[in-house]
C-alpha cells in the first residue's frame, strides 16, 4: 500500500514527521508531497533538516495567494500526482489550505483520507482554519483525534464512530523527541537572556493583525508586559507587513526577529517565563511543556489546554493580560498537566491502525 503524506505549512511538518519516521521504521511504502504553501526557508526548509524529514519526493511550489486561488492551485497539481502515483491512502494533518485541498482531491478520486488532528473546533467560522477543519473531517475515512473534545465534536456532527480513533498528539511526539536537544542548544543566550526570565510572543491571525486599531492597541498592551520582562517576538511575514505599513513602534525590550527554526523556537519556549500567542499549536506545546500560555483570542479549538493545561484565553483585553502576567510573575499561575496519550506515541498508534485495516 502506497501512502502519500501531505505537508504544506509550518504546523504540518511537526505533525507528519513522526508518522513518516514510523512508516520508514516499518518499511511501509510512502511518498512525501510538499505543496510549498510555506516557502520561506525558516518556515519550511530548515524544518525538514531539523526534524530529520526526507527531502520531499514531490515539491509543488504553490506559494502564497488568496485562499481560493491557493486551494485551487494545490488541487490541480495534486490531482496530477494522484493519477500518476496511485496512492492507496492520503494522510493530511491540521487545518491549513493544503490539508483541505489534498483531502478534496483524494476523496473525489475515491482514495481514502486520514486526517491527523481531527475533530478540533473553535466554532468560529470567521477563521479559515475552522472551515478547513470541518470540511476535511467530513470527507475523511480515518479521523485521528488528540483529545476527548475531538471525539465528541465529530460524533455530534454525525460522523461514524468507527472512523474516529483517539491516538494522542503527533506534535507532542515531535516535541518530546527534540526538546532535550533544543534546551541543550541554549538559544536564549543568542538574545542575552536568562532562562525563565523572558516571554515569547507570536502573532499572525487576521483578527489581531489586520485591523489597525486592534493591532495597535494589542501591541501597546504587550509593550506594558515588556516592562516586567523582555519579549522575543519572531515576526510572521503577515505581521511584519502590518508593522511596517502602520509604523508601529515597540520598546527595545521587545526583540523583533525573523521567523525562527524549530529547535531554536522550541528551546526558547521550553525555558520561557510565559508565552503570548494566537497560534493553536503553541497552546498544545506550552501545555506539554508546562509553560504558562496567554492565548490572545476569545476562543480555542484546543479547550483541553485550558481545562487541563497551562493555557488561558485572554483575548485582547489589556486588564486580563495584565492580571495574568501578574499571576505568572508572583508564581500563582495554574500548574496544569499533560493530557492523556500526549506521551510521544501517537504516530505509532496511527500506523498501527492503518496497518490493521489493510
Amino acid at each position: 500500500m502506497l501512502i502519500c503524506n501531505i505537508v504544506g505549512a509550518r504546523p504540518n511538518f511537526m505533525k507528519i514527521a513522526p508518522i513518516v519516521h514510523e512508516l520508514q521504521r516499518r518499511e511501509m511504502p510512502q511518498i512525501l508531497v510538499h505543496t510549498g504553501q510555506h516557502y520561506d526557508a525558516n518556515m519550511s526548509q530548515v524544518f525538514f533538516e531539523e526534524l530529520g524529514l526526507p527531502k520531499p519526493d514531490i515539491y509543488l511550489g504553490i506559494g502564497s495567494d488568496t485562499h481560493a486561488k491557493q486551494t485551487a492551485r494545490i488541487m490541480t497539481a495534486f490531482e496530477d500526482i494522484c493519477q500518476q502515483h496511485q496512492p492507496e491512502l492520503v494522510i493530511v494533518s491540521g487545518d491549513v489550505n493544503s490539508t483541505l485541498a489534498a483531502a478534496l482531491v483524494a476523496s473525489k478520486l475515491l482514495i481514502p483520507v486520514a486526517h491527523v488532528e481531527a475533530g478540533l473546533r473553535s466554532f468560529d467560522r470567521t477563521m479559515p482554519e475552522e472551515v478547513n477543519r470541518v470540511l476535511t473531517d467530513h470527507i475523511s475515512d480515518y479521523l485521528f483525534t488528540t483529545e476527548p473534545d475531538g471525539d465528541e465534536n465529530l460524533l455530534k456532527e454525525g460522523i461514524d464512530a468507527q472512523k474516529i480513533h483517539r491516538v494522542g498528539n503527533c506534535m507532542v511526539d515531535t516535541l518530546l523527541k527534540h526538546v532535550d536537544r533544543a534546551i541543550h542548544d541554549a538559544p536564549w543566550q543568542n538574545f542575552n537572556l536568562t532562562p525563565h526570565n523572558y516571554a515569547l510572543l507570536t502573532l499572525h491571525r487576521p483578527s489581531n493583525v489586520d485591523e489597525r486599531e486592534t493591532f495597535t492597541a494589542l501591541m501597546a498592551t504587550i509593550s506594558s508586559v515588556a516592562e516586567h520582562m523582555p519579549i522575543v517576538f519572531p515576526v510572521h511575514p503577515r505581521t511584519h507587513s502590518r508593522i511596517a505599513e502602520w509604523g508601529i513602534q515597540t520598546p527595545k525590550a521587545i526583540r523583533l526577529v525573523e521567523p525562527l527554526p524549530y529547535l531554536t523556537f522550541l528551546g526558547l519556549m521550553a525555558r520561557a517565563k510565559c508565552v503570548l500567542t494566537d497560534s493553536g499549536g503553541i497552546q498544545e506545546e506550552t501545555t506539554a511543556l508546562g509553560i504558562p500560555c496567554l492565548t490572545l483570542r476569545w476562543n480555542t479549538e484546543r479547550p483541553i489546554t485550558v481545562t487541563s493545561g497551562t493555557n488561558q484565553l485572554v483575548g485582547t483585553d489589556s486588564k486580563m493580560i495584565a492580571e495574568s502576567v501578574n499571576k505568572i510573575m508572583n508564581g500563582t499561575w495554574k500548574t496544569g498537566q499533560r493530557p492523556p496519550l500526549w506521551d510521544g506515541q501517537a504516530s505509532s498508534r496511527i500506523v498501527d491502525i492503518i496497518a490493521s485495516r489493510n
